[in-house]
């Protein structure tokens, strides 16, 4: 970087520009914190403020960077209305011009640079700026495709997303300021030349906010929904609670919680917030126990599905299916696998395959797709099934070949990971939720399809109704669940379902994956673990505490035993008692 610098004068006023005869990234991003700086398109380059103050901003920011003091601008002809721009070296030479000469300090530094490169710039640096109206704040402008910059700043306690003007703010406070120096680092640039201009919020208009109590509001455009006002001296003892409230719905225009209209939301404010809250009107007794649940504004596109030519034969294996009984997710896999399978031959009858090409098929599957073992079964099962309750044509699948199924250890969590994956949990739902699967040692899918009737608390016992393979089970109902339980039942009263959605009904898996994939980035725990590890988790923290196999089997589920062995490869039961050979070599 090498800056060329010259006395001009604009509108009767002298100003200093300068310009950057290398291309350097960060030249405007240090500029902007000199202050009263701009960029001129007439001129073609940054003017600042002739006075001392900026020119010792100027030399703090670019210290170490030589300047020179002569810039050649050519005369700028344009139907805009442009500032008079007039330097000793323009064509114009008989302009009265008072002769100002450029201060001493103007001198040039031969030292060589000592800015990195990477400084600011105009595509990747964080911007700070300040506001008027908002002294005790910072506003941050982060670019779009810096999602690590924005994970960073959601986990300052106190930030805010201003939607309307595009930006993050955050307290204005040195331990704050030291956090950015240090993540940063040369990427931060302050400008305190332009200050932030909040839009005006329509929560002003139409509502009135206490600063020392919780307000409910008729929502303004949703007469079905309310609205909470959480001030911020009770944020940090309330906040966690207001998450609680079923459908809770954060409003970035007004700055304030929307939150259903419901017998369900009113229970919970007035048991939780009792002597906090203020009412601003009363609320009807005719208000719904719930709300009805309405179709979502964005569906997810699906992709058209190819269908086959011999489409029958993929319906004609879905009705044996259906009679045998299958579960609904083995005959949406079998399906695939025949359609694509049938599609691989389309032009030839599926009566017509040979075995040499079902094998064919397969084999390129391996060698092109890279399928997994699992994957290479659940397609020879589906054609095996095809041809045999099918099409009666048993010799042409018979000792079709089974891929050997690898022998893998499961992903285990060990206590004290589970113990933080737990307490990262603020939300009491969410944290019931991950708290039952451990506790229990639950699938995913039971989980969701409990019903209140199956939770037997004189018993101290979960049942659990048409599991994996369609059969039925009881497992152990914690104390520390049984108490968080009660505590659950109390706050959200569910009708039919242990787990209930906003609207009613049960709960999703994705809802539930999604709850446990944040507490695990919150947790810092094994990236690579699952909703399912919790189940490994519970079988081998009980092996560990001596727990018969027999009965870990029983609570499992688990047809045959030699499945639950598998827990035997991953306890440390014992370790402690086994001593390496190297530990007796003299060396």
């Amino acid at each position: 970087m090498e800056l060329l610098v010259e006395q001009i004068h604009i509108n009767d006023a002298i100003c200093v520009a300068v310009k950057n005869t290398r291309f350097d990234p960060s030249f405007p991003g240090k500029m902007k914190q000199v202050k009263g700086s701009y960029f001129s398109p007439a001129v073609k380059a940054w003017l600042m403020p002739y006075t001392k103050e900026s020119w010792s901003l100027f030399k703090n920011v670019f210290e170490g960077v030589p300047v020179k003091k002569s810039i050649e601008y050519r005369p700028i002809i344009t139907t805009e209305k442009t500032p008079r721009v007039i330097l000793k070296n323009l064509v114009d030479t008989k302009a009265s011009v008072p002769t100002v000469q450029l201060p001493e300090y103007f001198n040039r530094i031969e030292a060589p640079s000592s800015i990195p490169v990477n400084f600011g710039g105009n595509v990747d640096h964080l911007t700070i700026q300040y506001c008027t109206e908002k002294p005790d704040r910072v506003f941050l402008t982060v670019p779009q495709h810096r999602k690590d910059w924005k994970s960073f700043i959601n986990q300052i306690p106190g930030k805010w997303w201003h939607a309307k003007e595009k930006l993050w703010s955050v307290p204005r406070t040195k331990e704050h300021f030291k956090a950015f120096q240090t993540f940063f680092g040369d990427n931060m640039v302050i400008d305190r030349a332009v200050p932030v201009v909040l839009l005006p919020q329509e929560s002003t208009e139409v509502f009135h906010k206490r600063t020392d109590i919780i307000t409910v509001h008729i929502h303004p455009k949703k007469p079905e929904h309310w609205c909470i006002d959480l001030p911020v001296a009770l944020m940090t003892t309330h906040l966690s609670t207001l998450k609680n409230i079923h459908g809770r719905r954060w409003n970035s225009e007004w700055y304030i919680w929307e939150v259903p209209g419901t017998k369900l939301t009113k229970r919970f404010i007035e048991h939780h917030f009792s002597g906090l809250i203020a009412w601003t009107f009363q609320p009807e007794e005719t208000i719904p126990e719930r709300l009805q649940e309405s179709a979502p504004t964005y569906q997810k596109q699906q992709t058209a599905l190819i269908l086959a030519k011999y489409e029958a034969a993929v319906t004609a294996m879905e009705q044996m299916l259906m009679l045998k009984r299958y579960s609904w997710r083995t005959i949406k896999s079998y399906k695939n696998s025949l359609r694509q399978f049938i599609l691989y031959y389309n032009d030839t009858k599926p009566s017509q395959i040979t075995r040499k090409q079902i094998n064919d098929y397969i084999a390129q599957l391996i060698r092109n797709k890279h399928i997994t073992e699992s994957y290479q079964n659940q397609i020879a099962c589906s054609i095996k099934i095809f041809y045999c309750e099918v099409l009666n044509q048993e010799e042409k699948v018979a000792g079709l070949v089974q891929a050997k199924r690898p022998q893998k250890i499961p992903q285990v969590l060990t206590e004290a990971e589970v113990s933080r994956l737990l307490r990262s949990v603020d939300n009491l739902k969410h944290r019931f939720i991950l708290t039952m699967i451990y506790s229990a040692g639950l699938r995913l899918g039971e989980l969701t399809k409990l019903r209140l009737t199956d939770i037997q608390i004189e018993e101290h016992r979960i049942f659990v109704r048409d599991a994996k393979g369609k059969k039925d089970r009881c497992t152990i109902l914690a104390g520390k669940t049984e108490a968080m339980l009660r505590t659950y039942m109390a706050c959200y009263q569910p009708i039919h379902w242990l787990i209930e959605g906003a609207y009613g009904g049960a709960y999703s898996d994705r809802s539930v994956q999604a709850i446990f994939t944040a507490a695990k980035e919150r947790a810092r725990i094994n990236p690579l673990a699952t909703v399912h590890t919790l189940r490994h988790s519970f079988a081998t923290h009980l092996l560990e505490k001596g727990v018969d196999l027999r009965y870990i089997q029983d609570l499992l589920g688990h047809e045959s035993s030699k499945t639950t062995e598998i827990y035997t490869h991953i306890t440390k039961k014992s370790w402690d008692k086994i001593k390496s050979p190297l530990d007796d070599l003299d060396i």
